[in-house]
């Protein structure tokens, strides 16, 4: 069986990374998308070359389709399939509803929800073609249980759920498995930036009374791209230390 092929959305850092780390640890081909820092995107390649695959970078701005159509093309062309695709870019732009203003409730809607539409809609064909694949969508333990101040982050990432659950009956067919991961507050650059306090208030929330790693999380995204999940679609797991048990 030939090598597969993930494509990583927001791979250089954080959640991302670790996906990248995980998968390349199974045996998979790694490319690595960023919006903007290539240094840490280089670094991840460079780390899962260090495990024995194949890792490219591509910078794409996963909001603009002509920038997703491209890279799609460069890494199906470099790698000769595209197998996996797992939608993590993701940016915020917390503010109060009333506060909010208008780009930025379009600029986090367009990263997150309209990214993910577009980078699946552009690995669909060839997918399609071969009759196989997995696309695994990042979303949010708020998009469950919603959180103040974060009105635009909320909707694109509840909509992501949404998303997971269309695309999984339209393409069951063509054996395409697509499901999604409810990160709950994982240990990131996002979180180590809380004061004391501000996390003190946070783990009162988590009945396991800790945050989760990324590599906790890149865990259950393996998960999905292995046959132990290959009766699984449409569904959505919650990796959050049982903050959200719907």
């Amino acid at each position: 069986m030939s090598t597969q092929t993930a494509v990583v959305t927001g791979g250089s850092r954080g959640i991302g990374r670790a996906i990248c780390l995980e998968l390349a640890k199974s045996g998979r081909n790694i490319a690595v998308n960023f919006a903007g820092n290539t240094e840490k995107a280089e670094k991840t390649a460079a780390d899962c070359r260090e495990l024995g695959v194949k890792a490219e970078v591509y910078q794409a701005d996963v909001s603009d389709g002509t920038q997703v159509q491209q890279m799609m093309k460069q890494i199906q062309d470099d790698f000769g399939s595209i197998d996996i695709l797992v939608n993590n870019a993701g940016i915020t732009k917390d503010n109060l509803l009333m506060r909010m203003k208008e780009e930025d409730f379009d600029a986090v809607v367009d990263t997150n929800l309209k990214g993910t539409f577009l980078c699946s809609k552009a690995v669909t064909r060839p997918m399609m073609k071969q009759r196989s694949g997995r696309i695994i969508n990042i979303s949010s333990i708020v998009a469950s249980a919603g959180n103040p101040g974060q009105a635009n982050y909320v909707a694109s990432k509840a909509g992501i759920l949404g998303l997971t659950k269309s695309m999984a009956k339209e393409l069951a067919n063509r054996n395409i498995l697509v499901n999604a991961v409810s990160p709950g507050f994982i240990s990131t650059e996002m979180t180590d930036e809380l004061t004391e306090e501000q996390q003190e208030a946070l783990l009162g929330q988590i009945p396991l009374g800790r945050l989760g790693e990324p590599e906790q999380i890149a865990g259950v995204v393996r998960f999905l791209t292995e046959e132990a999940s290959a009766y699984m679609t449409g569904q959505t797991l919650h990796v959050d230390g049982g903050m959200y048990m719907g």
